[in-house]
């Protein structure tokens, strides 16, 4: 019974995190409507991912103790997000306004990082967390530059439901942050460690939950 419960707790809290993700991933391709806001919603979807990213796969990564089990966790959210933006032809919008598959090398140096130092946790909470914190938003860059141009999109394809603030405007790039990228990397770099932290500790919680 004790298994039993210990897996539906595991499996479940892998479910709730991955679908969150998938939420923030939906959210960080929505943003490009809000041109005027790209580059700050852009450093702030980034990091959100990140952190969603890092905290589950720490967990999922240590509950088993297999390299390549964040990759399998991002291959998840990946998935995921691929059935839920399928709702887009619902809405009417172009197919090509997918997401890239842009957690899966974060998961792989996250399982390399895990390998490399033979099942380190305190090496992976560090190093682990530094790497992911670092890459995905570049990577989240890359699925950026894999859309249709913006600006075109947001008035081909105009939300009936936004409000008038929020409509498409030309966008002040550069206005706020000259490299979107290397503020969201830099910040990433730093909240991820304290995230993978918390993947490894909840971990520990659920075992000595479940063992009480």
């Amino acid at each position: 019974v004790m298994v039993w419960l210990r897996r539906c707790t595991h499996y479940l809290f892998i479910v709730v995190v991955a679908v969150n993700s998938t939420l923030l991933t939906i959210n960080a391709g929505d943003y490009i409507f809000y041109t005027d806001w790209a580059w700050t919603s852009y450093v702030i979807f980034s990091i959100s991912q990140t952190l969603m990213l890092v905290v589950g796969a720490t967990y999922y990564l240590t509950f088993t103790g297999v390299p390549g089990t964040a990759t399998y966790y991002c291959l998840i959210m990946t998935v995921y997000t691929w059935v839920a933006k399928g709702a887009w032809f619902a809405l009417g919008y172009p197919y090509d306004f997918i997401v890239t598959p842009v957690w899966l090398p974060s998961g792989m140096l996250l399982d390399l990082v895990y390998w490399a130092t033979k099942k380190n946790k305190h090496s992976l909470i560090l190093f682990g967390g530094v790497l992911v914190g670092m890459s995905l938003p570049l990577f989240n860059m890359v699925n950026l530059i894999t859309v249709a141009d913006p600006l075109e999109t947001a008035f081909k394809y105009p939300r009936p439901t936004l409000p008038p603030y929020m409509t498409p405007i030309e966008p002040q790039v550069g206005k706020f942050y000259n490299s979107p990228v290397a503020l969201g990397a830099g910040a990433g770099a730093v909240l991820s460690v304290t995230m993978a932290a918390l993947g490894c500790k909840l971990n520990a919680w659920t075992y000595r939950w479940m063992a009480a």
